[in-house]
Formats: C-alpha cells, structure tokens, sequence
C-alpha cells in the first residue's frame, strides 16, 4: 500500500506537462535520457531533471549501460502506474493538445527505432563474416533453435534469464512463452543491437541488462528458467558462471545450455574468443552436479564440423555451495 505522503509525492511528480509526456513515452519503450531528450526537444539537463522527478517518485527507474543511463517504467510501482497509465490513455482522449504531444512524441520515437535498427544493421554488416565463417561450421541455427524450444516445451517457462543475450535472439524466440524475459550481455554494443531486435516487445515483458554471467546482479531465486545460448565457452572457468545460474533459479527451475560438444578446432581461440574448446557429456554432468542442479541426457545436433549439444538441468530443492572441481579429467 501507498502512505499518503507517497500519493502526494506521485501526484506532484505529474503536475507537469513534460513529466506526463516522459510516462507516456517510458509505457511504450525503455528509452536513453539522450534519446528522451531528443523526443521532447529539449536539453539532457533539463530532461535529467523532469526524470530525477519522476524516479523519486517511483514511477520510473534509471539503470546506467557505461556512460548512457537508460529509463523505464517502474515495475515497483505495479497498480499505481497502472492507473496512471490509464488515466493518460484516458486525457488523450479527452484532451486534444494533449493527445496532439502525444501523437507527435510517437512519431519521434519511430526515428528513435529506426536510428537503433540502423546502428544494429551497421554492427551486423561489421562482423557478419566471423560469424558466417562461425556458422559454416555446425548445424543450422534454426534447427538448434527448434530443438531447443522443444526441450523447454513440457513446463511453462515464466521468468527467463538470458545470459549472454548478444543479439537478442533467445529472447525473441521465447518472448511469445514467457511471462517476463531479462536479457543480460556484458557488451554495451551487443546490448544495444538487442535493444534494436526487441523494441517492438511490451515494456512490461522485456527488460536488457548489462552484466557478467560470473556475478550475476540479480537476487537469489528469482527466475524460472535460465538460458545460456553460445556463451559457456568464453568463459575461462564455467563453474562460477553456472554456479551463478543455479543461485538465481527458483526450486524446480531448469537451466537450458547450448554450446559445442568437445572439439579441437585451435583457431577459434583466437579468430573468436573462445577460452574453452566445447565441453564434453561427463564434464558437463559434473558442472551441473556441483551446482546442485540435476542433469538430464543431453541433446545432440550433427551437421557440421562441429557438433551443437544442449544440456538440461533442474534446481534441486537444496542446491550445495558450488565449487570449481577438476573437470579436465571429465572431458
């Protein structure tokens, strides 16, 4: 419940045409202070103000990606923003030079779109041969995907976790599944070219972090399920990545880990990145065990020179402490 010294906070907070306009335009898209002030046509220190306003108040919430801070609705404020959004869904139908601002603003948010789906495009056409190169090599990725989404298909997905999100990809696919998707990447660029693919999904469903999936900013238990899509094989040591996997899942949760059987193709250490030549079964089991998750057989996708497996496990009731075993000796 709202003390009243809340209510009066939040109402204060709207008695200001901008400030209406800024949680108009948070419902339809997280958006950069930069790309707010761009909408509103007016200074970033000004709008920083109007938003510092309105975060006070709990009705939006900043998260900083490097040097650009990014804006959302607030999800704590749950039923009270609700209504306020009804509420402004309501005076723009009532009021028409408040639904002129309105319908102008949207018009500005198009070019937002469009100028994040043309820095995606550039990104894309930068790096489009390593990772051609990259797929040349396995099964097809729409196969993967199909398989994939058939494994997680026999239990409702609810909140997802996907680590490594790089160009949103997973997220898309399984958007249509899940109550609410949290995208994470390390990456600032990758981020951005995820924002620009899943743009067009509700606010309220979607959300992008910047994070490492070593420590992971999230409380304990708090998704269902947790995907790691080609990510586990840059990282030096996949213990504390899925240690901190099997940390944020719920009881009963599933991890769902795709990635590359083990290989020896040396070169992709250094033309891409990789710090470990894929995984084997045993290893894997192991990885999962000491993360207190319990494994089931793996999936394997032939098809190429290397071979695509996905790894199953579940959120035991009473997950141990992981540690980083030996797992060398596994592979």
């Amino acid at each position: 419940m709202f003390s009243a010294m809340v209510i009066e906070d939040i109402f204060k907070a709207l008695a200001d045409p901008t400030r209406l306009r800024i949680a108009r335009l948070l419902s339809a898209m997280e958006l950069a202070v930069g790309e707010l002030a761009q909408v509103l046509g007016q200074s970033q220190p000004r709008v920083s103000r109007h938003v510092g306003i309105l975060c006070d108040a709990g009705l939006a919430e900043r998260r900083r990606e490097g040097s650009w801070v990014f804006l959302r609705q607030s999800e704590a404020g749950g039923p009270v923003v609700d209504a306020i959004q009804q509420l402004l869904a309501v005076a723009e139908t009532a009021e028409p030079g408040f639904a002129a601002l309105c319908e102008a603003d949207r018009r500005k948010l198009a070019a937002i779109r469009d100028a994040r789906e043309s820095a995606a495009e550039a990104y894309f056409a930068r790096h489009a041969g390593e990772w051609d190169e990259l797929r040349a090599l396995h099964s097809p990725d729409d196969e993967v995907e199909r398989r994939l989404a058939e494994a997680l298909a026999d239990h409702p997905l609810g909140d997802v976790l996907d680590i490594g999100t790089g160009t949103g990809r997973m997220a898309e696919l399984f958007a249509p599944h899940a109550a609410r998707i949290v995208a994470l990447d390390k990456n600032l660029e990758m981020l951005r070219v995820a924002r620009a693919k899943l743009q067009h999904l509700p606010t309220a469903q979607i959300e992008l972090v910047q994070g490492d999936f070593s420590d992971l900013p999230f409380a304990d238990a708090s998704f269902d399920t947790v995907v790691l899509h080609q990510v586990l094989h840059f990282a030096p040591d996949p213990a504390p990545a899925l240690a901190e996997a099997a940390r944020v899942l719920r009881t009963g949760g599933r991890i769902a880990i795709v990635d590359f059987a083990s290989h020896d193709h040396e070169e992709l250490r250094t033309r891409h990145q990789h710090a470990r030549l894929g995984f084997g079964d045993r290893q894997m089991a192991e990885l999962l065990r000491a993360a207190g998750l319990s494994a089931s057989p793996p999936i394997a996708l032939a098809g190429g020179a290397l071979v695509v497996k996905i790894w199953l496990g579940k959120r035991c009731a009473a997950a141990p402490s992981p540690k980083s075993p030996d797992l060398e000796a596994a592979r």
